[in-house]
């Protein structure tokens, strides 16, 4: 073979460019990270815990109602369902979310902001009477 070959020469393919740096294990978090994330797994327990209890309960209130209670409800069934099922599986979710994934202050965000949207959705589901 010719010491000028186009072989010698020829660029190198997307798989040996990255060479080792794609071949390195994800860093470890550290212990800050890791405090972080539990202060932040705490805000959406505790912020979940209170969409799931007061939503409801603030989505039927009526301060000029007889009895403190909205009249018949038109979506209480979706209602009930957003409270039961929808707040329980977002706080799940952004829970696994934040230790599977290496952002996880991104992934408590985002599930905050999702809970944040089911309680509006629950106060505009309230307000709607039959």
């Amino acid at each position: 073979m010719e010491p000028n070959s186009t072989a010698a020469t020829a660029p190198r393919d997307a798989d040996s460019a990255a060479g080792p740096a794609a071949e390195r294990p994800r860093p470890r978090r550290t212990a800050a990270e890791w405090a972080g994330l539990v202060f932040l797994a705490a805000a959406v327990l505790i912020f979940g815990a209170m969409v799931f209890v007061l939503g409801p309960l603030l989505a039927i209130s009526c301060s000029a109602c007889q009895d403190g209670v909205r009249g018949p409800l038109r979506f209480g069934t979706a209602l009930t369902v957003t409270d039961s099922v929808g707040v329980p599986l977002t706080m799940l979710g952004t829970l696994v979310a934040m230790v599977a994934v290496r952002r996880g202050a991104q992934a408590a965000g985002i599930g905050l902001g999702v809970l944040l949207l089911l309680l509006l959705v629950q106060l505009a589901l309230g307000q709607i009477t039959a």
